[in-house]
């Protein structure tokens, strides 16, 4: 008895999928090979990513509530999810203009998937954000804060700011392929944006004049839902959340349309 071929439909959804799969599983090893890189010949190794937000973390607590009081409730808490969730997204941002540029020999390599690279630097810098999940969660109990049920809602919330953190991320790694300011440029705007941004203090402080910039900033959004969901034990504002996943997912296919446009030239340009 003959079979049938298979379809072409079928064969094309297993090629997607297999190379789905090897995307994952390289950006894995890549991301795994930056890790043991960044810490080679290190004493403390990877611990460095929970000392430096922790070191961080006491100073301003100790400003903002032992020499200037910001009164703001649970401080100690307040502020270590407010450098957590900023060490990962600046972290990210910042090394990714060098996604590409500090690879050459992957992206000549023919037929090697150069999306892949501005991701593994979101991916390595959220190792460390995961790594101090544990540590973030002790403090919040211990400075009175309230975990509830909400808590499941944490990996949409990340997922959220790993969709703005990745369409960001693949447009200042096109662009620093051809401008080689944009590191620089990025790493300037990024230390600006952090004292816009309300790490270290209420969102109900920035004056009335300065409230729209402050609701413009993706990152005050996250940072609204990540301190309601562990501070105060509530879920985010879904409007405000839903606006943010879909202005990311803009920022996201923007990023990859224009990256694939730009990567024709990568080999030559790099």
């Amino acid at each position: 008895m003959m079979t049938s071929a298979p379809s072409s439909k079928s064969i094309s959804s297993s090629s997607w999928r297999h190379r789905a799969e090897h995307a994952r599983d390289l950006g894995y090893e890549l991301a795994l090979r930056e890790l043991k890189i960044r810490y080679k010949r290190s004493v403390l190794g990877i611990l460095w990513s929970l000392l430096n937000p922790l070191s961080q973390i006491a100073i301003l607590t100790f400003l903002f509530r032992s020499v200037v009081d910001l009164k703001v409730p649970h401080y100690a808490a307040f502020v270590f999810v407010g450098v957590l969730v900023w060490t990962w997204f600046s972290g990210a941002i910042t090394t990714a203009p060098l996604a590409i540029t500090s690879n050459p020999d992957l992206v000549r390599r023919p037929g090697f998937p150069v999306v892949v690279l501005p991701l593994v630097t979101i991916a390595s810098n959220g190792v460390h954000f995961v790594l101090a999940l544990p540590v973030m969660l002790a403090v919040i109990l211990l400075d009175g804060g309230r975990l509830g049920v909400s808590l499941v809602a944490i990996p949409g919330v990340m997922a959220v700011q790993f969709l703005l953190t990745a369409g960001l991320a693949y447009i200042v790694a096109a662009l620093h392929v051809r401008f080689r300011d944009t590191q620089h440029l990025v790493t300037m705007v990024t230390m600006l944006a952090f004292y816009a941004t309300p790490v270290f203090y209420s969102s109900i402080m920035v004056p009335e004049q300065y409230r729209l910039l402050h609701d413009a900033n993706p990152i005050a959004v996250l940072l609204d839902a990540y301190r309601r969901i562990l501070i105060e034990g509530a879920w985010p504002s879904a409007a405000a959340l839903g606006g943010l996943t879909l202005a990311s997912c803009c920022v996201l296919i923007s990023g990859i349309l224009l990256f694939k446009r730009m990567s024709i030239n990568f080999a030559e340009e790099i």
